[in-house]
């Protein structure tokens, strides 16, 4: 992989001092973990904390990492927005995650929404789902190949963009119990906050795996 998603990278897709509008949750997370008991949860990729805030706001306690210090500041701000409680309930952590290496069987939920990792996919995957507590769930957000991003490299690629079936063959059957393997449209949502993809042939295309750790 290349350095094309370095920490300068992303510092500098973060810039700016303000924090402004704060975007919805991914809805692949509201579908596959409302039905969760909340507990302990690893936002690996955090961004700006929408999923994080989200999940706060549900009772979840948080540990939200992205590589980026402007990310984490902005998502900061965003999260006391939202109030003392749910600011309380989240921890920020700055780490790169194509080498940091979250504590093994920690989280009863481990997410990640379209991380670009400059290590290789398989070895994040495999981090993170070493991090799931037993009887927890790993849900793998990406970009589903069908759907190339602009501006990502050739070499970058298989890295940003992989299908569920992909993620799910590096977990072993006897330790995993796969849930959700699919290729799923996801609207475009605007400033607005209102859904601009339906009946316009607008939209993405994207991965969305989530698996059971057995007991």
């Amino acid at each position: 992989m290349t350095e094309e998603f370095s920490k300068a990278y992303w510092e500098g897709h973060y810039h700016g001092p303000a924090a402004g509008h704060p975007k919805p949750p991914n809805p692949h997370l509201v579908a596959e973990t409302s039905a969760l008991t909340p507990a302990t949860a690893l936002d690996a990729g955090c961004g700006e904390g929408a999923e994080a805030i989200w999940l706060a706001a549900h009772g979840w306690q948080v540990t939200a990492v992205d590589i980026a210090d402007g990310a984490l500041r902005k998502a900061r701000a965003h999260a006391l927005a939202a109030g003392d409680t749910i600011a309380a309930r989240i921890d920020w952590l700055q780490a790169d995650l194509s080498d940091w290496a979250p504590p093994v069987a920690r989280f009863d939920l481990v997410c990640s929404h379209y991380v670009h990792p400059t290590s290789s996919r398989e070895s994040l995957a495999e981090r993170l789902a070493a991090a799931v507590a037993p009887g927890g769930t790993l849900l793998i957000v990406g970009h589903h190949p069908a759907d190339p991003r602009p501006g990502v490299s050739h070499a970058a690629a298989r890295d940003v963009h992989f299908t569920a079936d992909e993620v799910a063959a590096g977990l072993d059957p006897d330790r995993w119990e796969i849930l959700v393997a699919e290729d799923r449209h996801r609207p475009i949502t605007g400033h607005d906050g209102h859904d601009h993809g339906h009946g316009h042939g607008h939209g993405l295309h994207d991965t969305v795996l989530r698996a059971r750790r057995r007991d």
